[in-house]
């Protein structure tokens, strides 16, 4: 790559799941990184096969408190995303969502620079609309156990919009819906990762309700081609814009591939549905297609293939003897 086309580009959240792999994405396109994580669920190992790059830089800082570096775009990837995760500390979540969507829209509006929202399906809660597009306005209860992650990405969307029309900021807002492959946390509780930990370890595989609530899986390089292809769009193209993948699956569909898949002697067990769990999760894809020429190309199969390959290389390097149940 030519210097006068190489960015500097900060991506907070760095050292997390998707974060990670953008990292990587955008240093093999050439550009220069800087990855700022406060490591409460990033890790170093996400980063060990480019962590020496010559053109990568590591910061250890919380995006709650104000950051300033000299950068061209941002993607604001910081916040707890699983729901182990995001409800350990609820205030904490909020604060990031809020207080760091506002530090990280002022570093942006001073540099006149392009910042990216990884905002989340969501914001649609337990959707009376099926499947969600992005006119969708939610169904969402303010006061339950998710609404620290609910709520406080609904009010960074406000906050990104808000900085556009008063500050004239460039922004661009991805909804990401339901994404898996390497690097996820064991213990993030997340569908994918729960199923795909315990059929190894020929654990139980636990349902919640009766299995028939659905959800779309996206590999995470093709997430990624849509994330990066959004910052890449021109300017009067803000979104929001659904990522994801518009292919829907039932929980107990997912369950008995992946027992397929690993060849498991997990037996299936039934737990009452979380509080506000959504029942149907499909994204409408339609202004992706039509404004990025983006649609997701891998299989939920193969995908699953390559995320047990890393699971079980994961596992039995840290002598794994049980996941988090939850």
């Amino acid at each position: 790559m030519k210097n006068q086309q190489r960015k500097k580009i900060l991506v907070t959240g760095g050292a997390g799941f998707l974060g990670s792999h953008l990292c990587e994405r955008l240093l093999q396109a050439g550009h220069e990184v800087i990855c700022v994580d406060n490591f409460f669920t990033g890790s170093k190992d996400n980063l060990l096969s480019f962590i020496d790059h010559p053109y990568f830089e590591v910061i250890r800082h919380d995006i709650c408190e104000p950051l300033d570096v000299e950068v061209d775009q941002i993607y604001n990837f910081a916040c707890p995303a699983s729901p182990v995760h995001y409800q350990f500390d609820p205030v904490k979540t909020t604060k990031t969502n809020v207080h760091g969507a506002i530090n990280m829209l002022d570093l942006a509006t001073r540099l006149k620079g392009r910042i990216l929202q990884a905002s989340t399906s969501e914001v649609y809660g337990d959707p009376h609309v099926h499947p969600q597009n992005e006119a969708y306005w939610g169904n969402v209860n303010p006061i339950g156990f998710r609404s620290c992650y609910d709520e406080g990405k609904r009010c960074a969307e406000t906050l990104f919009f808000d900085y556009h029309r008063q500050y004239k900021t460039t922004i661009k807002l991805a909804r990401i819906f339901n994404t898996y492959g390497p690097r996820m946390h064991p213990n993030d509780g997340r569908v994918v990762s729960n199923f795909i930990v315990q059929a190894l370890l020929n654990q139980p595989i636990t349902i919640y309700g009766e299995g028939l609530q659905t959800r779309s899986f996206c590999y995470v390089d093709d997430l990624l081609e849509g994330i990066v292809g959004l910052m890449e769009s021109e300017d009067g193209f803000t979104g929001p814009v659904n990522l994801g993948n518009p292919v829907e699956f039932k929980i107990a569909e997912l369950a008995e591939l992946v027992l397929e898949l690993t060849g498991s002697s997990s037996e299936l067990v039934y737990r009452p549905l979380p509080s506000d769990d959504p029942k149907q999760r499909k994204p409408d894809i339609s202004l992706a297609q039509e404004k990025l020429s983006w649609s997701p190309k891998t299989q939920l199969k193969e995908g699953l293939m390559k995320t047990i390959a890393y699971f079980d290389v994961v596992l039995r390097e840290n002598n794994y003897s049980g996941a988090r149940q939850g």
